[in-house]
């Protein structure tokens, strides 16, 4: 477990128990034993499974979790993915935010499964983006990935991605070469990225030495296309961004790019319906 997503589940545990879970305490008898099972209620991707372990381990380490079907199955209204025995009180006290966790990852790898779905036959990878809950990075990209699709850069350290912004101030293409090779010379493991809104862009861009990737922005289907061909078979990878939705993915992934990133599929996803069944 990721020392980040420790930290995350001990702060989501503490804004919900606070000094003590006063319901369970109080009107769930101590020695009560329970049984129950984690259903879904709608269709979607599973994801997150062994962050609710981790969570019921968390507040009752004699908690027995199973889980019934793994991380990345398609699930339908009334599967059953994970048996949770213990303490009654334990089981409650971990109850909404087990849930929590698993029903926002869920909806992730579900976003995330429909672009893939849609791009089926095509190149084209489906990347996520830093649109992503404060805090949740590391674990909406594990969803993301668990729903098929490809993680871009973690965050402002693995990737330059130099965007019109960062070229306000820019001095012309050999400015820019300059930059590229310090930075590969400084840092070799550090890939780079440049963005296009113009095609005249892209035929600049292509002729930088140790560029990785131009991100092509906002563009029609045709100037991707045209873009793809400019570049041929060789050079640097084209990731595809802007106006991607389940209705223009498709054609989008037909114009030959390698990559379509969807920030829809963190900072948009809606949550799987998920709950708690306790059984006799």
């Amino acid at each position: 477990m990721q020392p980040e997503v420790e930290q995350l589940i001990d702060l989501a545990l503490l804004e919900d128990i606070g000094a003590g879970d006063v319901t369970a305490e109080y009107f769930v008898p101590e020695e009560v034993q329970s049984r129950a099972f984690m259903l879904v209620k709608d269709s979607g991707v599973i994801a997150g499974l062994d962050i609710a372990e981790r969570i019921f381990a968390k507040i009752d380490p004699n908690i027995v979790t199973r889980q019934m079907v793994a991380d990345g199955s398609v699930v339908t209204h009334g599967t059953r993915v994970m048996e949770i025995t213990g303490s009654a009180r334990s089981l409650l006290t971990a109850e909404r935010t087990a849930l929590n966790f698993t029903q926002r990852l869920s909806g992730v790898a579900t976003k995330t499964a429909r672009f893939v779905e849609l791009t089926e036959g095509a190149q084209a990878q489906i990347l996520d983006t830093r649109k992503t809950t404060p805090g949740w990075r590391w674990l909406e990209k594990m969803a993301v990935r668990t729903g098929g699709g490809t993680n871009h850069r973690m965050g402002l350290y693995d990737r330059a991605m130099v965007k019109d912004n960062h070229l306000v101030a820019e001095n012309g293409l050999e400015w820019l070469q300059q930059a590229i090779l310090q930075l590969k010379s400084d840092k070799p493991g550090v890939e780079v990225e440049l963005e296009a809104d113009r095609i005249d862009q892209v035929e600049q861009f292509l002729t930088l030495e140790g560029v990785d990737y131009i991100l092509l922005d906002n563009m029609s289907n045709d100037e991707l296309r045209d873009a793809v061909a400019m570049r041929g078979a060789t050079g640097p990878k084209l990731e595809a961004s802007g106006g991607v939705n389940l209705e223009t993915v498709a054609g989008i992934a037909q114009t030959g790019v390698d990559f379509i990133s969807v920030g829809a599929v963190t900072h948009s996803a809606v949550a799987l319906d998920i709950s708690l069944e306790f059984v006799e």
